[in-house]
């Protein structure tokens, strides 16, 4: 589990890791409306040679002009990454996390903030315990896009917490998504509640170092074990994401639409089997493969489906497969 340790504030030290948070970087992507106005700039000389060319020229030409101009529109209007910062996530005690909404919620509904059940205050859920509507006043510290800390947000109860089939605990906040905003400039992370796909390219934001890590959805494992407890469909990270202690509970962000599709739990660190902190993957068939230096987050998309009107937590909703107490 990835929690704060010793050892990986030494190593983050040796690091340099005091210095700017880390953000995705690449060349940048070519500008749709300049590419539209080049295509329309080039239309005239074509439609000048065209009134010369016969007529099997011009209709070939014309065709030609009419597969460009509609793919030009395809590229304006395909959606453009996001650019994923630290705005909306959290930093706790010993964790990190996020304020969260889901698709349906209204903005003056309590909001909640996700991280890890294995960050809880009261330490880790038994294997198969599940916890709810316990009352907390934990809080939390909410940060801005730059990563800096702008306000305390405090919980008034723990919704849902457990680390039976996936690792998450999910707190209702004293207030609501308006006034978050209306103090702070600052909008929940919206959950996704589609499955993830392989190969989608992620962030992984930690409030607690206020750190990005960013990599791709590598695949998928069916079982993660580690210690007591077993995870389901967990998502696998390639290498790239190499998270430490302390990014527990940090959402994992779609980059291209900015919606949170997983919450980062672990990682093997030793090359153990299925040991604590060093889970193991475990296939249909019982198959047993360990990979040293590989990180792993469980998918938040079953989320949504447990929570109705003013984000009331209801197991027993139509769609909702978490476990039940």
């Amino acid at each position: 589990m990835r929690k704060p340790l010793v050892a990986a504030v030494f190593a983050l030290a040796l690091a340099g890791a005091g210095a700017a948070p880390a953000v995705a970087a690449g060349a940048p992507a070519a500008d749709p409306a300049a590419q539209a106005t080049q295509a329309a700039q080039a239309a005239p000389a074509s439609v000048g040679k065209v009134a010369v060319a016969d007529k099997d020229t011009i209709t070939s030409t014309v065709n030609d002009l009419v597969t460009s101009a509609t793919a030009t529109v395809g590229r304006i209007t395909q959606p453009s990454a996001q650019a994923v910062n630290f705005a909306g996530t959290v930093s706790l005690s010993n964790c990190s996390g996020s304020v969260v909404r889901m698709p349906a919620s209204a903005d003056n509904d309590p909001a909640l903030v996700m991280t890890n059940g294995h960050c809880l205050e009261s330490g880790f859920p038994a294997a198969g315990q599940v916890i709810v509507d316990q009352a907390s006043s934990r809080t939390f510290g909410l940060l801005n896009s730059a990563g800096t800390r702008v306000a305390t947000l405090r919980a008034s109860k723990l919704s849902y917490g457990t680390m039976t089939d996936t690792d998450v605990a999910l707190y209702q906040l004293t207030s609501t998504y308006a006034q978050i905003k209306s103090s702070y400039g600052i909008d929940a992370l919206t959950l996704n509640d589609t499955h993830p796909t392989a190969g989608t390219a992620i962030s992984v934001v930690s409030g607690y170092w206020k750190r990005i890590y960013s990599c791709t959805v590598d695949g998928f494992a069916y079982r993660l074990k580690e210690g007591d407890w077993t995870w389901k469909d967990s998502v696998r990270y390639t290498s790239a994401c190499n998270t430490i202690g302390g990014t527990s509970g940090s959402p994992v962000v779609d980059d291209a639409t900015g919606k949170v599709v997983a919450v980062n739990n672990t990682g093997n660190e030793d090359g153990e089997r299925c040991t604590v902190n060093n889970p193991c993957e475990v296939d249909a068939n019982g198959n047993v493969t360990v990979r040293q230096g590989i990180n792993y987050a469980q998918e938040t998309y079953q989320i949504p489906a447990c929570f109705g009107v003013g984000n009331k937590l209801d197991l027993s909703r139509s769609g909702c497969v978490l476990p039940r107490p």
